[in-house]
Protein backbone atom coordinates (compact mmCIF):
# COMPACT_ATOMS: atom_id res chain seq x y z
CA UNK A 1 0.00 0.00 0.00
CA UNK A 2 1.82 3.30 -1.13
CA UNK A 3 0.82 6.56 -1.74
CA UNK A 4 2.55 9.79 -2.55
CA UNK A 5 1.29 12.96 -4.51
CA UNK A 6 2.85 16.45 -5.09
CA UNK A 7 1.00 20.29 -5.70
CA UNK A 8 3.31 23.08 -7.07
CA UNK A 9 0.62 25.11 -8.39
CA UNK A 10 0.16 28.09 -6.11
CA UNK A 11 -3.68 28.42 -6.65
CA UNK A 12 -4.25 24.69 -6.72
CA UNK A 13 -2.38 24.45 -3.09
CA UNK A 14 -4.57 27.55 -2.26
CA UNK A 15 -7.44 25.95 -3.48
CA UNK A 16 -6.85 22.37 -1.59
CA UNK A 17 -6.28 24.19 1.58
CA UNK A 18 -9.75 25.95 1.75
CA UNK A 19 -11.22 22.78 0.77
CA UNK A 20 -9.39 20.69 3.61
CA UNK A 21 -10.29 24.05 6.14
CA UNK A 22 -13.93 23.56 4.97
CA UNK A 23 -14.46 19.77 5.44
CA UNK A 24 -12.44 20.31 9.49
CA UNK A 25 -14.94 23.22 10.15
CA UNK A 26 -17.60 19.86 9.53
CA UNK A 27 -16.08 16.86 10.84
CA UNK A 28 -13.66 16.25 14.28
CA UNK A 29 -12.35 12.71 12.27
CA UNK A 30 -13.28 11.52 8.73
CA UNK A 31 -12.35 8.86 5.98
CA UNK A 32 -10.14 9.92 3.26
CA UNK A 33 -10.35 7.49 0.55
CA UNK A 34 -7.59 7.41 -2.22
CA UNK A 35 -8.82 5.97 -5.59
CA UNK A 36 -6.53 6.81 -8.55
CA UNK A 37 -8.43 9.16 -9.73
CA UNK A 38 -10.29 10.69 -7.21
CA UNK A 39 -10.07 11.45 -3.21
CA UNK A 40 -13.18 11.68 -1.09
CA UNK A 41 -13.67 12.83 2.65
CA UNK A 42 -16.32 10.74 4.75
CA UNK A 43 -18.29 11.29 7.51
CA UNK A 44 -20.39 8.64 8.68
CA UNK A 45 -22.33 9.42 11.53
CA UNK A 46 -25.27 7.34 11.78
CA UNK A 47 -28.21 9.22 10.65
CA UNK A 48 -29.82 7.01 13.03
CA UNK A 49 -28.41 8.77 16.23
CA UNK A 50 -29.11 12.23 14.89
CA UNK A 51 -25.85 12.27 13.27
CA UNK A 52 -25.15 13.79 9.96
CA UNK A 53 -23.18 12.60 7.11
CA UNK A 54 -20.61 14.36 4.57
CA UNK A 55 -19.09 13.03 1.03
CA UNK A 56 -16.83 15.24 -0.60
CA UNK A 57 -15.46 14.07 -3.64
CA UNK A 58 -12.29 16.12 -5.43
CA UNK A 59 -10.92 14.93 -9.14
CA UNK A 60 -7.12 14.73 -7.98
CA UNK A 61 -5.87 15.64 -11.55
CA UNK A 62 -6.98 19.42 -10.94
CA UNK A 63 -5.01 19.69 -7.67
CA UNK A 64 -1.82 17.58 -7.77
CA UNK A 65 0.80 17.46 -10.67
CA UNK A 66 1.61 14.15 -9.18
CA UNK A 67 -0.25 11.45 -8.14
CA UNK A 68 0.93 7.54 -7.60
CA UNK A 69 -1.01 4.96 -5.39
CA UNK A 70 -1.19 1.27 -4.81
CA UNK A 71 -3.90 0.09 -3.37
CA UNK A 72 -4.99 -2.98 -0.64
CA UNK A 73 -4.49 -5.10 -3.50
CA UNK A 74 -4.92 -4.77 -7.81
CA UNK A 75 -8.17 -5.92 -7.47
CA UNK A 76 -9.14 -3.11 -4.59
CA UNK A 77 -7.16 -0.29 -5.48
CA UNK A 78 -7.96 1.99 -3.19
CA UNK A 79 -6.98 3.13 0.11
CA UNK A 80 -9.14 3.85 3.27
CA UNK A 81 -7.62 6.36 6.35
CA UNK A 82 -8.88 7.69 9.42
CA UNK A 83 -7.70 11.12 10.04
CA UNK A 84 -8.51 14.46 11.76
CA UNK A 85 -9.04 16.90 9.16
CA UNK A 86 -8.11 19.81 11.31
CA UNK A 87 -4.40 18.85 11.65
CA UNK A 88 -4.10 18.55 7.67
CA UNK A 89 -5.56 21.80 7.62
CA UNK A 90 -3.24 23.14 9.96
CA UNK A 91 -0.26 21.53 8.29
CA UNK A 92 -1.50 23.35 5.13
CA UNK A 93 -1.57 26.89 6.70
CA UNK A 94 2.23 26.60 6.85
CA UNK A 95 2.29 26.00 3.07
CA UNK A 96 1.07 29.39 1.94
CA UNK A 97 3.68 30.31 0.07
CA UNK A 98 5.39 27.37 -0.63
CA UNK A 99 6.69 26.26 -3.46
CA UNK A 100 6.03 22.91 -3.67
CA UNK A 101 4.14 20.38 -0.90
CA UNK A 102 4.40 16.70 -1.21
CA UNK A 103 2.30 14.14 0.45
CA UNK A 104 3.27 10.44 1.59
CA UNK A 105 2.06 8.03 3.31
CA UNK A 106 4.46 6.39 5.55
CA UNK A 107 4.97 4.03 8.14
CA UNK A 108 7.93 4.56 10.62
CA UNK A 109 6.34 4.04 14.26
CA UNK A 110 2.88 4.21 13.33
CA UNK A 111 1.19 4.91 9.67
CA UNK A 112 1.35 8.65 8.75
CA UNK A 113 0.50 11.20 6.24
CA UNK A 114 3.76 13.10 5.86
CA UNK A 115 3.40 16.44 4.56
CA UNK A 116 6.74 18.17 3.54
CA UNK A 117 6.18 21.77 2.68
CA UNK A 118 9.03 23.06 0.51
CA UNK A 119 9.23 27.28 1.24
CA UNK A 120 11.68 29.65 -0.56
CA UNK A 121 14.73 30.53 0.89
CA UNK A 122 17.39 33.37 0.57
CA UNK A 123 20.47 30.69 -0.17
CA UNK A 124 20.29 28.25 -3.01
CA UNK A 125 19.39 25.31 -0.98
CA UNK A 126 15.34 25.15 0.13
CA UNK A 127 13.74 24.70 3.89
CA UNK A 128 11.75 22.25 3.76
CA UNK A 129 8.87 21.64 6.89
CA UNK A 130 7.04 18.16 7.87
CA UNK A 131 4.08 17.34 9.62
CA UNK A 132 3.63 14.06 10.50
CA UNK A 133 -0.09 13.38 10.45
CA UNK A 134 -1.13 10.12 12.18
CA UNK A 135 -3.84 8.15 10.62
CA UNK A 136 -5.54 4.85 11.09
CA UNK A 137 -5.74 2.23 8.47
CA UNK A 138 -9.83 1.06 7.39
CA UNK A 139 -9.50 -2.66 6.69
CA UNK A 140 -10.93 -3.62 3.13
CA UNK A 141 -13.95 -5.96 5.60
CA UNK A 142 -15.41 -2.06 6.79
CA UNK A 143 -15.21 -0.10 3.77
CA UNK A 144 -18.79 -0.88 2.51
CA UNK A 145 -19.32 1.62 5.69
CA UNK A 146 -18.23 4.18 3.19
CA UNK A 147 -20.23 4.30 0.49
CA UNK A 148 -22.00 6.91 -1.69
CA UNK A 149 -24.81 8.32 0.61
CA UNK A 150 -27.94 7.54 -1.52
CA UNK A 151 -29.96 10.75 -2.47
CA UNK A 152 -32.97 10.44 -0.98
CA UNK A 153 -36.41 10.47 -2.75
CA UNK A 154 -37.49 14.05 -1.92
CA UNK A 155 -40.08 15.94 -1.85
CA UNK A 156 -38.83 19.32 -2.97
CA UNK A 157 -35.00 19.94 -4.51
CA UNK A 158 -34.39 24.14 -4.61
CA UNK A 159 -31.76 25.71 -5.04
CA UNK A 160 -30.26 28.38 -1.90
CA UNK A 161 -30.27 31.76 -1.59
CA UNK A 162 -26.84 33.24 -1.32
CA UNK A 163 -25.05 31.42 1.54
CA UNK A 164 -23.20 34.50 2.91
CA UNK A 165 -27.00 35.83 4.04
CA UNK A 166 -28.20 32.50 4.70
CA UNK A 167 -25.51 32.37 7.37
CA UNK A 168 -25.96 35.91 8.87
CA UNK A 169 -30.05 34.89 9.01
CA UNK A 170 -28.78 31.35 10.76
CA UNK A 171 -26.15 33.00 12.88
CA UNK A 172 -29.07 35.56 14.14
CA UNK A 173 -31.88 33.27 14.83
CA UNK A 174 -29.19 30.49 16.35
CA UNK A 175 -29.29 32.90 19.67
CA UNK A 176 -33.06 32.58 20.32
CA UNK A 177 -34.14 28.59 18.82
CA UNK A 178 -31.88 25.37 18.88
CA UNK A 179 -33.73 24.57 15.98
CA UNK A 180 -34.81 25.76 12.52
CA UNK A 181 -37.50 24.88 10.71
CA UNK A 182 -36.53 24.68 6.59
CA UNK A 183 -39.39 24.54 3.90
CA UNK A 184 -39.74 25.27 0.32
CA UNK A 185 -42.02 24.59 -2.21
CA UNK A 186 -41.55 23.83 -6.27
CA UNK A 187 -42.28 27.55 -7.24
CA UNK A 188 -39.07 28.33 -5.97
CA UNK A 189 -39.99 29.42 -2.77
CA UNK A 190 -38.21 28.91 0.83
CA UNK A 191 -38.79 29.70 4.70
CA UNK A 192 -36.44 29.43 7.46
CA UNK A 193 -38.36 29.37 10.51
CA UNK A 194 -38.33 29.62 14.23
CA UNK A 195 -40.56 29.10 16.51
CA UNK A 196 -40.56 29.95 20.54
CA UNK A 197 -42.48 29.73 22.97
CA UNK A 198 -41.73 33.57 22.99
CA UNK A 199 -41.47 34.33 19.61
CA UNK A 200 -41.74 33.13 16.05
CA UNK A 201 -39.24 34.47 13.72
CA UNK A 202 -39.87 33.48 9.42
CA UNK A 203 -37.26 34.59 7.13
CA UNK A 204 -38.94 34.38 2.93
CA UNK A 205 -36.64 33.61 -0.06
CA UNK A 206 -38.70 34.11 -3.24
CA UNK A 207 -37.70 33.24 -7.34
CA UNK A 208 -34.72 30.91 -5.83
CA UNK A 209 -35.70 28.27 -8.55
CA UNK A 210 -35.74 24.50 -8.58
CA UNK A 211 -33.32 22.31 -10.13
CA UNK A 212 -34.68 20.26 -13.31
CA UNK A 213 -33.97 16.77 -12.06
CA UNK A 214 -33.86 14.06 -14.46
CA UNK A 215 -37.43 11.81 -13.87
CA UNK A 216 -36.88 9.26 -16.66
CA UNK A 217 -35.43 6.71 -14.36
CA UNK A 218 -38.94 8.30 -11.90
CA UNK A 219 -37.05 8.12 -9.03
CA UNK A 220 -38.06 11.34 -7.92
CA UNK A 221 -41.64 10.84 -9.21
CA UNK A 222 -42.70 12.17 -5.64
CA UNK A 223 -41.56 15.42 -6.46
CA UNK A 224 -42.91 15.18 -9.89
CA UNK A 225 -46.26 14.57 -8.66
CA UNK A 226 -46.45 17.81 -5.70
CA UNK A 227 -48.69 20.87 -5.67
CA UNK A 228 -46.28 23.52 -6.99
CA UNK A 229 -47.01 25.42 -3.67
CA UNK A 230 -47.39 23.08 -1.37
CA UNK A 231 -44.44 23.30 1.30
CA UNK A 232 -42.23 20.29 2.63
CA UNK A 233 -40.62 20.88 5.86
CA UNK A 234 -38.06 19.51 8.29
CA UNK A 235 -37.04 20.36 11.46
CA UNK A 236 -32.98 20.39 12.10
CA UNK A 237 -30.62 21.14 14.70
CA UNK A 238 -29.63 24.99 13.77
CA UNK A 239 -26.12 24.22 15.24
CA UNK A 240 -25.10 22.00 12.40
CA UNK A 241 -26.94 24.19 9.83
CA UNK A 242 -24.52 26.79 11.15
CA UNK A 243 -21.47 24.85 10.93
CA UNK A 244 -22.43 23.81 7.18
CA UNK A 245 -22.53 27.59 6.01
CA UNK A 246 -19.99 28.96 8.58
CA UNK A 247 -17.15 26.70 7.35
CA UNK A 248 -17.46 27.35 3.29
CA UNK A 249 -14.76 28.27 2.20
CA UNK A 250 -15.09 27.01 -1.54
CA UNK A 251 -17.63 29.51 -2.85
CA UNK A 252 -19.60 27.59 -4.55
CA UNK A 253 -20.95 27.90 -8.07
CA UNK A 254 -24.28 26.07 -7.19
CA UNK A 255 -25.91 25.04 -3.88
CA UNK A 256 -28.85 23.33 -3.44
CA UNK A 257 -30.77 21.10 -0.58
CA UNK A 258 -33.37 18.35 -1.00
CA UNK A 259 -36.23 17.87 1.65
CA UNK A 260 -37.37 14.75 2.07
CA UNK A 261 -39.93 16.24 4.59
CA UNK A 262 -39.93 15.45 8.63
CA UNK A 263 -36.88 13.39 7.28
CA UNK A 264 -33.92 14.66 6.51
CA UNK A 265 -32.31 17.92 4.55
CA UNK A 266 -29.74 17.22 1.99
CA UNK A 267 -27.61 20.11 0.77
CA UNK A 268 -25.38 19.52 -2.21
CA UNK A 269 -22.46 22.45 -2.68
CA UNK A 270 -20.77 22.60 -6.05
CA UNK A 271 -17.84 24.40 -7.24
CA UNK A 272 -15.84 23.23 -10.77
CA UNK A 273 -13.86 20.31 -9.05
CA UNK A 274 -15.40 19.98 -6.38
CA UNK A 275 -18.54 18.60 -4.82
CA UNK A 276 -19.67 18.41 -1.11
CA UNK A 277 -22.71 16.80 0.11
CA UNK A 278 -24.11 17.65 3.90
CA UNK A 279 -27.30 15.30 5.06
CA UNK A 280 -28.74 16.86 8.41
CA UNK A 281 -31.41 14.32 9.85
CA UNK A 282 -34.56 15.88 10.99
CA UNK A 283 -35.57 16.20 14.69
CA UNK A 284 -38.45 14.16 15.80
Amino acid sequence: MRFRAKIVDFACLNHFGRIINTIAKLAKTCTLRLTVGKLYFILSDKVANGGVSMWCELCQGNFFDEFQMEGVAAEHNEIYLELVPENLSRALKTAQNAKAVKIKLTNKHCPCLRVAVELPSLSSSSRIVTHDIPVGVIPKRLWNDFREPSVPDFDVSIYLPVLKTMKSVVERMKNLSNSIVIEANLSGEMNLKIETDLVSVTTHFKDLGNPPWASEDGCQSSAQDRNLESMAEARIDIRKLQQLLAGQQVNPTKALCNIVSKRIVHFILLHEDVSLQYFIPALA
